[in-house]
């Protein structure tokens, strides 16, 4: 299945979908809020038709039927779901609340999921013009150069990335706990592109001890694994484990990127 899709093919939709998402940036944007009390724009759902039908159109060019789930599409049983071999994961606009304060940090993230394993990944960032992908046993890529980009010992300082809109006590806790020789610097991003940092090199650690979902993660995630980097789920004093998809509850577990 996967050699059949073209990663470019999907670049290609995530610029579609950031064009859109961009004609609606430069409005004054309308926000609904949903049960969970998270904001939802007209970006959001103009963003996920434009995907949902243009991995409709791949899925007749590949001779293909890969299953969709998104944050804005419909819920979907786990009993249906559970069966899938593959399927796409996407979030039309990663960090909405990003998109509303228009300060730039928001994302298009479109993963294709094999067995509980994202095998592809596209985060573009349209406000930025920062286009991230991988396919495995292809690489990572950050607007045509490989990742990672940058080493460790490049950096003078202890690079710790931290979510903008999100940054826990527990997180915080554990940023203080971290020992290096080192001085610390704390880089405060919106969306996967903290994920996305570490993955190109620019940051050493993204430790997000608390609530994310499935969607928010698997794109940059597969762009992790193809630059040599982890997504281990975080479990004091036990063996790390990787993030897995496609759980009946589809909340992550809190985690680190390294």
């Amino acid at each position: 299945m996967l050699n059949k899709i073209d990663v470019q093919d999907v670049v290609a939709l995530a610029k579609k979908a950031g064009e859109a998402i961009m004609d609606i940036y430069q409005k004054d944007v309308e926000i609904e809020y949903k049960a969970d009390e998270s904001p939802l724009t007209e970006a959001d759902k103009t963003a996920h038709a434009i995907i949902e039908r243009g991995l409709k159109v791949l899925d007749q060019q590949n001779n293909t039927s890969i299953p969709l789930m998104s944050e804005e599409g419909k819920n979907i049983p786990y009993e249906e779901r559970k069966s899938w071999d593959y399927f796409w994961m996407v979030d039309p606009v990663d960090g909405t609340k990003e998109f509303v304060k228009k300060n730039g940090e928001f994302t298009v993230n479109i993963a294709l999921i094999h067995q509980g394993v994202p095998v592809l990944g596209v985060v573009y960032a349209p406000a930025l013009n920062q286009m991230y992908w991988a396919k495995k046993g292809e690489g990572a890529f950050k607007d045509a150069k490989q990742l990672p980009i940058k080493k460790a010992h490049q950096r003078e300082t202890y690079k710790i990335v931290a979510s903008r809109s999100h940054m826990s006590e527990e997180t915080q806790a554990y940023v203080d706990a971290i020992q290096t020789d080192k001085q610390k610097e704390l880089v405060s991003i919106g969306s996967s592109l903290k994920i996305c940092l570490v993955a190109e090199g620019e940051a050493d650690i993204y430790p997000r001890l608390g609530p994310t979902m499935e969607w928010d993660t698997a794109a940059a995630h597969a762009v992790v694994l193809e630059a040599g980097k982890v997504i281990n789920v975080y479990q004091q004093g036990e063996k790390m484990a990787g993030l897995a998809y496609n759980k009946q509850n589809l909340l992550n577990p809190f985690f680190i990127v390294a």
